[in-house]
């Protein structure tokens, strides 16, 4: 008997469906010989402490730290029906499928299971990337080795273990220093978690000690051939700071006396460049993230929670979970299916895919850079529209936008920059015009952030055709009294693009050296649980769109050592999971440098007292 061995019932569903097996049994489908059944998440979990021994149900420094020597897991009581079903089929099992989802997490998921049942059989993976019935029979044709999927399980353990012995051990060492010291809360210490929130703890130390400074900003609308247009002045060296802000009233005052004056402007240069952008990528999940925050106003959680569904309940797009929007060449052969689908899902969408080229290839395609999954994309079967939410359908619409974007030509627009004279006074004025709409025409162009104050009139302005020594008329000069502003708080999708791209604020510079841009702390399955976890436990609170950090989380921060909280840290140990997942390092080698690092900072620790600042109402219980 063949049991295939699925993540959650909705996949379980799936896939019996496609393989036939119709007979639905307890927790399970059946038919000729094979079965399907399912895990509910993670049916097991690491113990806690006191499973290790009685005594450390009560924190105490003395216990510390707690290294075992046998690693112990438990079925979860919530789901321990489901666990005996699968318990039983397995013993009567004569090869098993992985079919659980194409991840680390996945691998953990299953691989914990036939570890604790003892299941010795031989063991194939199914690899998904897309839920619906085409893709569905073309992983089922293709299974891979067991081998070559198993460094993904040593990964997740060494994750799933490091993460205990850190949150376990560093959580009572500084919650019972911080009771020594007049803290009631628990300060609870995560290897992610903890860096995470130091970044927004950061972020907002720096808009609180932020000092706004007054600087002066002339603005002059001209006009030539009876078109009118805006310049900015350029001030003076010697009255600006770095970013080239006039910080003299005095200065811009007269500058702008002279140049309502001078009543004329000559054209001094006029430089035109013509500049082609390529489409965007697809999505990874990230960069979906950031982008339904800033666009929909959704938090990462929700996000996830969409795209999630729409790969699962309306076998919409693919594989949500991924780290990369790349898409292997071998999809090429999909693209006549994957648009026809698209159309027939949307039928509205007809005089646009008449512009589609179906024989591009954009950079996209590029089988070097495609990680264990692919951009986030439209399935090969058409959807169902009507059966989505309205989130729903605007996450789907972002989806399919960023995969037809790669099909319609280059964004192409010239950029003109003209530089005046005008009372003695330079100006600079800059035009955009488009010649190309290009991909443009399924993705809007992002609305300008506000910077200091000052709007950017002349971002999208078309300017009139100039020549060197024209003369333009000159109409309102605006003399404008500004100031800087402080850096924004995070939000949601600001701080996932944080932490992927931790290795830019890493300021060690070994640390920085060592780690790749492409290093961040967590990863695409849980850098949302994390942001959720903090919210969740008071250290992290919303604020609108934003997030800020509560009174707790600023007095975790100070005191914790800074190794900690350090992003650069977390970074390097995501590196090494990544190389336990590539067969670079072993699982017992990377939890034994973990075991040390902790029992260091426990015995550093042991007698210290904490300073810590008592906040007047502790956010975090």
């Amino acid at each position: 008997m063949r049991v295939y061995l699925c993540e959650k019932p909705s996949q379980g569903k799936d896939i019996a469906r496609v393989l036939g097996a119709s007979q639905r049994g307890n927790g399970c489908y059946s038919g000729s010989g094979t079965v399907v059944t399912w895990c509910i998440g993670h049916l097991i979990e690491a113990a806690p402490p006191e499973a290790y021994g009685e005594h450390y149900k009560r924190w105490s420094i003395d216990q510390l730290p707690i290294l075992p020597e046998r690693w112990r897991v438990e079925v979860k009581p919530k789901t321990a029906a489901q666990f005996k079903t699968v318990q039983q089929l397995l013993a009567k099992a004569s090869d098993l499928v992985i079919a659980t989802d194409a991840d680390r997490e996945g691998e953990m998921i299953a691989r914990e299971i036939l570890e604790l049942c003892g299941y010795r059989g031989p063991i194939q993976r199914l690899w998904l990337s897309a839920l619906n019935d085409a893709s569905i029979r073309k992983a089922l044709g293709t299974l891979r080795p067991s081998a070559e999927t198993l460094p993904m399980y040593h990964s997740a353990l060494a994750r799933s273990r490091a993460d205990w012995l850190i949150g376990m051990n560093l959580s009572r060492l500084f919650t019972v220093l911080g009771r020594q010291a007049g803290y009631d809360g628990v300060l609870s210490v995560g290897r992610v978690q903890t860096p995470t929130l130091r970044l927004v703890v950061e972020r907002d130390r720096e808009i609180a000690r932020f000092v706004s400074v007054p600087y002066w900003a002339v603005e002059a609308v001209l006009s030539a051939g009876g078109q009118s247009f805006v310049a900015q002045w350029l001030p003076p060296q010697g009255c600006i700071d770095d970013a080239g802000r006039c910080l003299q009233q005095p200065v811009a005052q007269q500058a702008a006396e002279r140049m309502r004056a001078a009543r004329t402007a000559q054209v001094v240069s006029v430089e035109t460049e013509r500049v082609r952008e390529g489409p965007p990528l697809p999505f990874d999940l990230g960069t979906l993230q950031e982008v339904c925050s800033r666009q929909l106003g959704l938090d990462v959680q929700e996000t996830l929670d969409i795209a999630q569904a729409l790969y699962e309940t309306h076998k919409a797009t693919t594989y949500p979970r991924s780290d990369s929007g790349y898409l292997p060449e071998s999809m090429l052969a999909e693209v006549p299916a994957v648009l026809d689908a698209v159309l027939a899902t949307d039928p509205s969408l007809r005089p646009l895919m008449e512009r589609l080229d179906r024989s591009q290839r954009s950079r996209a395609w590029n089988d070097t850079k495609v990680s264990a999954h692919h951009g986030i994309i439209p399935t090969l079967e058409p959807a169902n529209l009507s059966a989505m939410s309205e989130k729903e359908m605007a996450v789907y619409r972002l989806i399919r936008a960023h995969y037809l974007a790669q099909f319609l030509p280059h964004h192409e627009f010239d950029r003109t920059v003209a530089q005046l004279a005008c009372g003695g006074q330079q100006l600079q004025a800059i035009g955009k015009q488009v010649i190309v709409a290009g991909w443009r025409q399924v993705l809007a162009e992002p609305k300008p952030e506000q910077t200091d104050g000052e709007a950017e009139p002349q971002r999208g302005q078309v300017l009139p055709a100039l020549r060197e020594g024209l003369a333009c008329q000159v109409g309102p000069v605006d003399l404008k009294a500004l100031k800087t502003l402080p850096p924004k708080p995070y939000t949601q999708g600001e701080l996932v693009a944080a932490m992927k791209g931790v290795a830019k604020l890493v300021t060690d510079p070994r640390l920085k050296q060592k780690l790749k841009d492409t290093t961040g702390i967590g990863t695409e399955a849980t850098r949302a649980s994390i942001i959720s976890g903090l919210l969740a436990r008071g250290y992290l609170l919303k604020k609108g769109r934003t997030i800020r950090a509560s009174d707790a989380a600023f007095t975790l921060i100070d005191a914790v050592p800074a190794a900690i909280a350090d992003p650069g840290t977390t970074a390097v140990w995501e590196q090494a999971l990544d190389m336990i997942e590539a067969g670079q390092m072993t699982l017992d080698t990377f939890i034994a440098k973990q075991s040390s690092w902790v029992a260091q900072l426990v015995q550093q620790y042991r007698g210290a007292t904490l300073a810590i600042k008592q906040p007047p109402s502790p956010s975090c219980p």
